[in-house]
């Protein structure tokens, strides 16, 4: 509302509040607060919160930096309000060094966003219930006066909060533990060796927002004979370990064929056999290119797979779209795959991606590949990384996207 004095209603704000920064540094806080702690302005501003009110040494117990440190990161990283159980929280006693006073208190961690999105504030607020606590300890209630409807209502419930605190921890920890597995059992079916050997090519995977971080898209890049050397990106259908699995397995299988076959299409053709005996591998895509520097071909067969792009300097762009088949096993019976050929020019760029990378619910694909192509040609010219980066900030999905994607961009 126009003319409204936010500090003045803030100050007056009967709750108690803290605003943090990014780096949980206090940077205002409102009467109500400091009436709470028993703290000054002077005290508070500019003090990281877990120096401000460290943990109680004293208590073999005491878990609130610990709880409320999980949360204020979880704000961080999802960006989304988080509201905590009830906490057994001490703080210090001012001016009695060492002394801590018992606290029970009910959080809510809110952030507020920076037009970039980015977390610029976390607003801490919490009510203090400590006397219908202690006095629900004892065998008796306060006054009601000493109470709010709200309070007393937290604290008759504090016990089963705890309780269902603990158990969420728990849950966390286990889908910590699992993610961590998921991370790790990804990133080794992922190694790509001969990656390495080239400075001109950059990779990126993202997982589909709220996944395990694993899915069944994969990118390889594999060293042949005479300085050729062969891209390849491929899709499993659906998400999770299941998919992850098969991906690994259509992989392997693929890295080993392209070392003995080398031809794009034979290469394609032998997996969607070796597929074919795979659980879950039918109606998997794929699209294989073999960029050779003395002929400046790109020689490539695709399996139902979006067509991967070819960058010109000027921004131009030309679609690989001339040597497409369905996906492996979508034949009842095997068919020889097609191969095609697009000859390249120094500093030419190019980009193989999954659908993840295009595909919007409710729109056509050809809008996802006018809206790729159109921020190819705004940084045909970037170094490979920076291309990735601006790919997935152009089409907004620097955070996740719905899909798995996995991209490949190879400067030639």
């Amino acid at each position: 509302m126009a003319g409204m004095d936010y500090a003045a209603l803030f100050a007056a704000t009967p709750s108690p509040y803290l605003v943090l920064g990014p780096d949980l540094t206090i940077v205002e806080v409102n009467r109500a607060y400091l009436e709470a702690t028993g703290r000054t302005r002077e005290d508070l501003l500019g003090q990281h919160v877990f120096d401000a009110f460290p943990d109680n040494p004293t208590d073999p117990e005491a878990d609130g930096v610990r709880n409320l440190n999980a949360s204020l990161h979880r704000v961080l990283v999802s960006r989304k309000p988080d509201t905590m159980a009830l906490q057994k929280y001490d703080i210090p006693v001012a001016g009695r060094p060492g002394a801590f006073e018992e606290r029970w208190w009910s959080p809510i961690n809110t952030p507020i966003l920076a037009p970039d999105g980015t977390v610029r504030w976390i607003i801490h607020r919490v009510e203090d219930v400590t006397a219908f606590v202690k006095a629900r300890a004892a065998g008796k209630r306060p006054p009601a006066a000493q109470l709010t409807e709200r309070e007393a209502l937290e604290a008759e419930l504090y016990a089963r909060a705890r309780e269902l605190q603990r158990l969420n921890e728990e849950l966390r920890q286990s889908h910590d533990r699992e993610r961590q597995v998921a991370v790790t059992l990804q990133e080794a079916m992922l190694q790509s060796p001969d990656l390495g050997h080239h400075q001109d090519i950059a990779v990126r995977y993202l997982p589909a927002t709220g996944s395990l971080n694993v899915c069944g898209d994969w990118y390889d890049v594999v060293d042949l004979s005479d300085s050729r050397f062969a891209v390849a990106v491929g899709d499993v259908v659906g998400h999770g370990l299941e998919a992850a699995a098969v991906m690994g397995m259509l992989r392997s299988a693929l890295s080993a064929a392209t070392r003995a076959l080398e031809r794009p299409a034979l290469v394609v053709e032998a997996l969607g056999l070796y597929a074919r005996s795979v659980e879950g591998a039918l109606n998997t895509t794929v699209i294989k290119a073999v960029v050779d520097p003395h002929s400046r071909l790109i020689v490539y067969s695709s399996a139902g797979h979006p067509p991967a792009i070819l960058v010109h300097p000027d921004g131009a762009c030309e679609l690989l779209d001339q040597a497409t088949d369905p996906p492996l096993g979508a034949r009842p019976e095997h068919v020889s795959r097609p191969q095609a050929d697009l000859s390249y020019a120094p500093g030419d760029t190019l980009v193989l991606y999954t659908d993840g990378l295009i595909e919007r619910r409710g729109e056509d694909i050809e809008a996802g590949l006018k809206r790729l192509t159109d921020a190819l040609g705004r940084c045909a010219t970037l170094a490979p990384e920076a291309v990735a980066d601006a790919l997935l900030a152009c089409l907004g999905l620097s955070g996740g996207a719905p899909d798995d994607i996995a991209l490949v961009v190879v400067r030639l």
